[in-house]
């Protein structure tokens, strides 16, 4: 499976020594882990580890080893995955201990990336300084233990716990997060779902939390990429729309346009919110490599 994942085109991926690996296999997974990410053959994805979290004796080993291996190899760590963060205090002893390793092999300070996992009601209730620490660079939903600290009822994650047929029982703990993302300009990514042959119900669920604005989802098995990266990726319409309307209102902003701030594209009002709103749907398009396929604006006669 490792060496499968260095060829899948996921935008990152992350080697597992939390909850995949049981309690007596740790120190083994660890040095597995560090030698297979220190390896050559990876194809450009983001490599990252998720570590076990500082209430359990493992945290401390399992950066050092896993830091100190890529490192003597000459290789790139890009990211340390903190599961079951509860105040910002956990990531500011990870980010104290990721700096003794950088300056101790010669590292760039800082490089070294941490994405916060927010998994209980503890940790959400202290979001905002979360995503404020030291290198936190995505807040990561953890939804299984997430509806196990709510007491949510139900066994299967991202669904709708019987009974609650009103609304989504999961939006209060996705937008707090988003917007403790958004507030301090950092991702805000959700995490898996565990049918892995669901791909219809994985597509789903994503497509729930893309359209709140979510940057991204962790996936379990191959087969969700392209479900994800469809999913992430902006409608072709509504990507040729965003792309025009930045055409148009550069234009209309512009002298030669008469330098207005707020005109009509069509049938529709278009001003600074507009431009704003558009680059959001274009960026997400370009950073997925989507080619426009509507027509250019053409300014009026």
């Amino acid at each position: 499976m490792i060496q499968k994942a260095k060829s899948l085109g996921a935008d990152l991926v992350f080697l597992d020594l939390e909850d995949a690996v049981a309690a007596d296999a740790k120190a083994a997974a660890r040095t597995r882990v560090a030698a297979a990410l220190a390896e050559p053959g990876w194809s450009g994805q983001l490599r990252g580890v998720r570590v076990n979290d500082w209430t359990t004796p493992w945290t401390h080993a399992d950066v050092i080893e896993v830091v100190t291996e890529v490192a003597r190899a000459g290789s790139v760590l890009d990211i340390v995955v903190l599961p079951k963060v509860t105040d910002a205090s956990h990531v500011r002893a990870l980010d104290l201990l990721l700096t003794q390793l950088e300056l101790t092999h010669g590292l760039p300070v800082g490089r070294i990336g941490i994405e916060a996992q927010i998994e209980n009601a503890a940790g959400l209730t202290h979001v905002n300084e979360i995503a404020a620490a030291p290198r936190v660079q995505a807040l990561v939903l953890g939804p299984a233990d997430m509806m196990a600290s709510l007491n949510m009822r139900t066994l299967v994650v991202g669904e709708q716990p019987e009974g609650y047929d009103v609304g989504d029982a999961h939006h209060h703990v996705l937008m707090t997060i988003l917007v403790a993302a958004r507030t301090h300009g950092i991702n805000a990514i959700d995490g898996p779902y565990l049918k892995v042959r669901d791909t219809e119900a994985f597509r789903r669920i994503a497509g729930r939390v893309a359209a709140l604005g979510y940057d991204g989802k962790w996936v379990l098995h191959p087969d969700q990429i392209a479900a994800g990266n469809e999913v992430f990726s902006p409608r072709q319409d509504d990507y040729d729309h965003a792309e025009l309307i930045l055409e148009a209102y550069d234009w209309h902003t512009s002298q030669a346009g008469g330098a207005r701030g707020a005109v009509m594209l069509g049938d529709e009002m278009i001003d600074e919110a507009s431009r704003k709103m558009a680059l959001v749907i274009a960026g997400k398009g370009r950073a997925a490599g989507m080619a426009r396929a509507g027509a250019p604006f053409q300014p009026p006669n």
